[in-house]
C-alpha cells in the first residue's frame, strides 16, 4: 500500500485490489471491515476519514495477513455475532452468521416451552449461542459444555465481558454433566460435520485458522449427531427439544439417526440464504 496520509475510503480501495489479486473472496468486505474496525467507526464514514501514519502502518500490515487467507476475525482478534462481541483465541471457532438462525430456532423453543427454562449448549466453543440465548432470554438458566478447556476460558471470558451469566461446563457431548440429569429442557448445539476427508480442501480461512476439534465430524460428518442422540437422553428432561446446526445435504441423514434414536423430528429449518441449516427434534423417550 502506499504511504502517507490517504482518504480512508481510497485507502480500502486499493487495498480491496491487492486483495482481490491475491484471491481473497469479497475482497471489498474484508478492506473496509479491517479498516473500519481500526479506525472505530462504521464502514459508511470511511469517505470522511483520513488514515495516516502508525494506524496505515497497522492496516498494511492487516492486509499482508489478509493477503496469506487469515480471517477478518483473527486478525482482529474478536467477531460479533447477533448482539455480542466475542473474543475467539486460537481454540474457538469462528461463529457463522449461518448460525444465527440456529439461534433463532432456539429462542423460538424457548418462547413455546415458557421460561424459565434450563437450556444446554453442547461444544459451546467460543460461546456464541449460549451467551446470545442468555442475553436475549434473561430468565433462562443456560449451561454451556465443551471438552476443550481452552475453548472454555475463551467463552467465560466473553460471558463476563458481555455481562451475561452463563455456567460453563468441562464435557465431551454431556459425559461429566450427571448434575443436570433429567432437567434440560433444551438442548442446542452447532456440532462438527465437515466430513474427515473434506477437511483438506476447505477454504484457507477454515482449514488453517479453525481448530480441527470444531471441524472434524468423522467419515460421513455425522459422528458427533450419534453421540448427541445416543448420549443426551439421560439429562434431558421428558418433551425437551433439541436443535442441532447441521451441514449443507445433511437435514434427512441426522432426522433419521435422531429418530431411529427414539427422538420426534419436529422440522427443518432454513438460514437466511435458504438452505437448511437447524433439525429440530424432541426428546419423548
Amino acid at each position: 500500500m502506499k504511504s502517507g496520509a490517504l482518504r480512508a475510503r481510497d485507502a480500502a480501495r486499493e487495498a480491496a485490489k491487492e486483495l482481490a489479486e491475491s484471491g481473497v473472496l469479497e475482497p471489498d468486505a474484508s478492506a473496509e471491515i479491517l479498516l473500519s474496525e481500526l479506525l472505530d467507526v462504521r464502514r459508511g464514514e470511511l469517505s470522511f476519514q483520513d488514515v495516516s501514519g502508525e494506524d496505515l502502518r497497522v492496516y498494511s500490515s492487516y492486509i499482508s495477513r489478509r493477503k496469506d487467507r487469515e480471517p477478518v476475525q483473527r486478525i482482529l482478534g474478536y467477531a460479533y455475532f447477533r448482539n455480542v462481541k466475542l473474543d475467539l483465541g486460537e481454540h474457538a471457532l469462528i461463529p457463522r452468521p449461518d448460525t444465527e438462525s440456529v439461534v433463532e430456532v432456539a429462542l423460538e423453543r424457548v418462547d413455546e416451552r415458557g421460561c424459565p427454562c434450563r437450556v444446554l449448549d453442547v461444544g459451546t466453543g467460543s460461546g456464541a449461542i449460549a451467551l446470545s440465548i442468555a442475553q436475549e432470554r434473561r430468565t433462562c438458566e443456560v449451561h454451556a459444555s465443551d471438552v476443550s478447556e481452552d475453548a472454555l476460558r475463551v467463552a467465560k471470558r466473553n460471558a463476563e465481558e458481555n455481562g451475561v451469566s452463563v455456567e460453563f461446563h468441562v464435557a465431551d457431548i454431556v459425559g461429566g454433566l450427571e448434575n443436570l440429569a433429567g432437567s434440560v429442557d433444551l438442548l442446542v448445539s452447532n456440532p462438527p460435520y465437515i466430513k474427515s476427508g473434506d477437511l483438506r480442501s476447505l477454504e484457507p480461512e477454515v482449514r488453517d485458522h479453525d481448530p480441527l476439534l470444531a471441524l472434524d465430524g468423522g467419515p460421513d460428518g455425522l459422528d458427533f449427531y450419534r453421540r448427541i442422540f445416543a448420549e443426551a437422553p439421560p439429562i434431558l428432561k421428558h418433551g425437551a427439544d433439541i436443535v442441532l446446526e447441521i451441514g449443507d445435504g445433511q437435514s434427512e441423514d441426522v432426522m433419521e439417526l435422531g429418530s431411529s434414536a427414539g427422538f420426534v423430528p419436529l422440522g427443518v429449518r432454513d438460514d437466511l440464504a435458504g438452505t437448511p441449516r437447524s433439525v429440530l427434534m424432541r426428546w419423548e423417550g
